[in-house]
């Protein structure tokens, strides 16, 4: 009884209790000063590119929606790589790049998919801006958001800036208010590690990065082309960080099965990311941010492990001690409950994710998301997105 107890509080401990630790810890350092030498008037050249396959439903809302960005035309560069569409994708970009010729757009069709981070080293070669940013196809931004985020360039420090996720549809069905609150939580996060130093997570839907710190999107093939390419930002000791004015918007399925799909992937390519940044500690070739490089690893890669063996003792308590069941009610308690929902899921993905890596799955292509009929044109001008 004694060991069981010990177990369930270690176990505990070193997944749910860390966790939360470093929520408040993080959520504390949120509040802070960033202390960088920002620029208002900082205005360089930026190339902006889209990846896309298969997105006739949402690419030309897309195009709408870069047009509209508060940047110079003659400093703006949009670079659409399209990874041999079978529907008109790429003849829709084709015809926007025609009738707008003052959005300098560049349309680049691949021989063959190899995937989300090739399809961007190969759209690399074409940027010829100071800043590179990615953006997906399916992901819209306020037209003041590069106004918001470039600033912080201005400080040398600053290698890659990305903005906190958004719903359009957050409150759609219970799939999607879950993945909300998710997001709230690991945006507040990230902004706590990126005000102490970097935060190691970045978003596909807005991932800028000064072209001097890029060499590559994903050089360790993690899998992952926004955090897997932060790894050689923090490597040549630049900060990586969230600016939470930089907000892009997107949905999020309203089904299960479509989330299961979809964080499944996610989690093979963190499961990754994180063996990569272990081996780099390991190697002491990571020198900077080292402390959230080591919390990320101890809670993203170690604790999903400690959370299944926290659950396997905590089902043996409840045989031998069914009163213990009552427990289960702190999941209706409004903060605790979301925390402990969202935080087992994410563990659980999490360990899913170390068993699709050790039997060498990989992710490098997936197809189309179902959510693209989701978007609505009357959805994105309520939200002034087009």
């Amino acid at each position: 009884m004694i060991i069981e107890i010990a177990l369930w509080f270690v176990f505990c401990s070193f997944s749910l209790g860390l966790l939360g630790v470093d929520f408040v810890l993080m959520r504390k350092a949120s509040f802070k000063p960033w202390g960088l030498k920002m620029k208002n008037d900082y205005n360089p050249n930026v190339s902006i590119i889209v990846p896309t396959y298969n997105e006739s439903d949402v690419v030309a809302f897309k195009l709408q929606n870069l047009s509209l960005l508060e940047h110079p035309k003659d400093l703006t560069q949009i670079v659409v790589i399209d990874g041999k569409s079978d529907d008109d994708t790429a003849e829709i970009v084709h015809a926007f790049a025609k009738s707008h010729p003052e959005m300098n757009v560049e349309v680049i069709i691949e021989g063959e998919r190899k995937g989300k981070s090739a399809a961007l080293n190969t759209a690399l070669r074409h940027c010829n801006g100071d800043i590179v940013i990615v953006s997906d196809a399916d992901c819209f931004w306020p037209s003041d958001i590069l106004q918001k985020a470039l600033p912080f360039f201005a400080d040398p420090d600053v290698g890659a800036v990305s903005g906190p996720k958004a719903l359009l549809n957050s409150e759609s069905s219970r799939v999607a208010k879950g993945e909300g609150r998710y997001l709230d939580s690991m945006n507040l996060i990230k902004l706590g590690e990126s005000k102490t130093g970097s935060t190691l997570l970045f978003e596909g839907g807005f991932s800028a990065y000064k072209k001097e710190v890029l060499d590559s999107f994903d050089p360790y093939h993690t899998g992952s082309d926004d955090c897997g390419t932060v790894i050689s930002v923090i490597e040549k000791k630049s900060r990586a960080i969230l600016v939470p004015e930089a907000r892009f918007y997107t949905t999020f399925p309203n089904q299960w099965a479509e989330k299961l799909g979809m964080k499944t992937r996610r989690a093979n390519q963190l499961v990754r990311l994180y063996w990569k940044y272990l081996v780099l500690l390991a190697n002491q070739s990571i020198r900077s941010n080292s402390r959230t490089v080591v919390t990320n690893v101890l809670i993203y890669l170690f604790g999903p492990i400690f959370f299944v063996l926290f659950l396997a003792v905590t089902v043996m308590l409840f045989v031998e001690f069914p009163l213990l069941i009552a427990s289960l009610l702190l999941f209706f308690v409004p903060r605790i409950g979301n925390f402990l929902a969202e935080a087992s899921q994410g563990f659980l993905f999490l360990f899913f994710g170390l068993w699709t890596v050790a039997l060498k799955r990989n992710f490098l292509v997936w197809k189309k998301p179902a959510d693209r009929h989701l978007f609505t044109e009357d959805m994105l001008k309520r939200c002034g997105l087009v």
